[in-house]
């Protein structure tokens, strides 16, 4: 797990790799976190779609870069061609709502049948590219920040979910890179708590400076003028920029409409979904009601209470103040925008 070291003498957090030696995907197990960081070896595609059904790798990127890997392991031990494009299919259905998990498993898919050196490379490829959008995201996103920016931020979108740096994170870390970070407030995001177990994480490891919020008190912040804006990530974006991510990330848009304060969305091109016209065509995975009535394992409801767990919403377009990706800045209309860009047009300076 050794490498290059950052300003704060950490090793940037990069939590999916691929082990040589072991010829296995290796993951941080974000179910153990923050208590313990501990890392999974997984010798399957098998093991990797479990790994993701169960999040011990979760985010958007991070489940793409995990299952890219998890085929090129597959085929690196034996398996066949009839046989990976089994495993391709249980890997795109461990979590349906997130588009880059078939995106990813697409793009290796494609290189079946020519060895499995080709599917390991663009495995790899798929990670390199991963940080290097998110880095690109970041010097996107940071200029629309205020200086001393007060940032909002829902579930985790950072190194952890991606192949390293962060979506919505990368903005964060690039604003405070820049000079322009007051602080992050960091919901707890209710009921699998990545704010406040994986967000809250991560930043304190980096040394920024971040404060937990219960999901119940963005709007009286908001109100208060605490927030200078709020940047989530997003796990699926449809060609009219509806925007699927963590339930509660809608709430958050209506609240920052209403305080007039910007609400940004940060994700890599391959989170673009133009085959689904509109947010309502985005499949939304219902979790077990267990989730929420334990914290913990602890049972925290009256035994036999039923529970909902849609685990993402879709927030309209138009209560988004612009779509930060690698490619550029999207603002509405999207559905032209995202052509534009699609197409190849240049990027936006993002102001």
């Amino acid at each position: 797990m050794s490498g290059p070291r950052d300003a704060g003498g950490l090793a940037p957090l990069r939590p999916v790799l691929y082990d040589e030696a072991a010829d296995a995907v290796r993951i941080i197990d974000q179910r153990r976190l923050p208590a313990e960081e501990a890392w999974l070896a997984l010798e399957s595609a098998d093991a990797v779609a479990d790994a993701i059904r169960t999040l011990a790798v979760r985010g958007a990127p991070a489940i793409g870069v995990a299952a890219a890997y998890g085929l090129a392991v597959e085929a690196r031990r034996g398996a066949g061609g009839p046989e990976l494009r089994l495993a391709a299919e249980r890997l795109v259905r461990a979590r349906p709502t997130a588009v880059n998990l078939a995106w990813a498993v697409r793009r290796v898919s494609l290189r079946i049948g020519e060895g499995a050196g080709a599917l390991l490379a663009e495995a790899h490829a798929i990670r390199d590219e991963d940080e290097e959008s998110c880095r690109r995201i970041g010097a996107l996103g940071a200029p629309l920040l205020p200086p001393g920016a007060r940032v909002l931020t829902h579930c985790n979108a950072g190194a952890l979910a991606t192949a390293g740096y962060g979506t919505a994170l990368g903005i964060v870390r690039a604003a405070r890179e820049a000079g322009r970070l007051g602080e992050v407030f960091a919901d707890e995001t209710r009921p699998f708590l990545q704010g406040a177990r994986l967000t809250a994480w991560e930043l304190k490891r980096d040394g920024i400076p971040v404060t937990l919020i219960t999901d119940s008190m963005a709007g009286w912040l908001m109100a208060r003028g605490e927030i200078s804006a709020v940047v989530v990530g997003a796990d699926r974006i449809a060609a009219n920029g509806d925007v699927a991510n963590k339930i509660g990330t809608y709430s958050l848009a209506v609240l920052a409409s209403h305080h007039a304060i910007p609400f940004y969305v940060a994700a890599p091109w391959s989170t673009l979904d133009p085959a689904t016209p509109t947010g309502e065509g985005i499949p939304i995975e219902e979790r077990a009601s267990d989730e929420v009535v334990r914290i913990a394992g602890e049972l925290v409801a009256p035994e036999g209470v039923p529970a909902r767990y849609p685990a993402f919403d879709v927030t309209p377009a138009r209560l988004v103040t612009a779509i930060v990706t690698e490619r550029g800045v999207l603002r509405a209309p999207y559905a032209a925008a995202i052509a534009a860009l699609g197409a190849g047009a240049p990027a936006s300076p993002g102001r």
